[in-house]
C-alpha cells in the first residue's frame, strides 16, 4: 500500500522480536496505532530511556541500569553460593521464584561445536576467576536440559573440580505432571534422580 512506508518498517522490526511473526507484528502495530496516546508514545519513551540506560553488569552479566547490578551489590546475597545460568531470562526466572538468595553468573549461552561457540565466547573464564576471588563455596549449575546445556555443565564441572562444590538443579517429573504426558528423557532423568521418602 502507498503511504505506509514507516508503518511497514515498524512491522518488519517488530517481526524480528522473539515470539512475533509478521502477522503478530502487524496486529501489535495496529493495536499500538489505535492506542497511540495510551500505549505507543509511552512505549517509545520507555524504549528510548532503556536504550540509553541499560547495561550489562560487569560482574555477573545481568542486565540493569548500573555497571554493577543490584544483586551483585547486595551484601546479604554474598552467601558463597553462585548460580550459573545460560542467559538473563533464566536469571529473571530464578528471581521470580524467589527461592535463591545468593548471586548469579550469566554465561551468555551454551557450548556448541556446531555454532563454533567455545568457552572463550561465553563467560566461563570470568566464572573461573569469580570462583577464585569471591569466596564461592558452591556453584549451582542451572543450565537448560539440552545436549548443549549438559555439555556446558560437564565442562564447567571439570574446570572447577577440586576447587568448589558443584551441584545442578534436579531434573525429572514436574509438580502436577502426569507420567503419561512426559517424554522418555524426563522419565529417565526422574528415575535416575529418585530419592527416599
Amino acid at each position: 500500500m502507498r503511504g505506509t512506508k514507516d508503518i511497514d518498517a515498524l512491522i518488519e522490526l517488530m517481526a524480528k522480536l522473539p515470539g512475533l511473526g509478521p502477522r503478530s507484528a502487524r496486529r501489535a502495530v495496529l493495536h499500538l496505532i489505535r492506542k497511540r496516546g495510551l500505549l505507543m508514545a509511552p512505549l517509545a519513551d520507555a524504549m528510548q530511556q532503556v536504550a540509553v540506560s541499560a547495561r550489562e553488569c560487569l560482574n555477573c552479566g545481568n542486565v540493569g541500569t548500573s555497571d554493577i547490578c543490584e544483586i551483585c551489590s547486595d551484601e546479604q546475597r554474598a552467601t558463597g553460593a553462585l548460580c550459573v545460568v545460560e542467559d538473563v531470562a533464566d536469571l529473571w526466572a530464578m528471581e521470580r521464584a524467589a527461592v535463591f538468595k545468593g548471586r548469579y553468573h550469566v554465561l551468555g549461552g551454551s557450548l556448541s561445536a556446531l555454532d563454533a561457540i567455545g568457552p572463550e565466547e561465553l563467560r566461563i573464564p570470568k566464572l573461573i576467576d569469580r570462583v577464585a576471588s569471591e569466596q564461592v563455596s558452591e556453584v549451582i549449575l542451572a543450565l537448560n536440559a539440552t545436549i548443549d546445556g549438559q555439555t556446558t555443565a560437564h565442562y564447567i564441572a571439570d574446570q572447577l573440580e577440586g576447587r568448589v562444590t558443584v551441584t545442578s538443579l534436579a531434573k525429572g517429573v514436574p509438580i502436577g505432571g502426569e507420567l503419561d504426558y512426559l517424554d522418555d528423557g524426563t522419565i529417565s532423568a526422574a528415575l535416575s534422580a529418585r530419592k527416599a521418602l
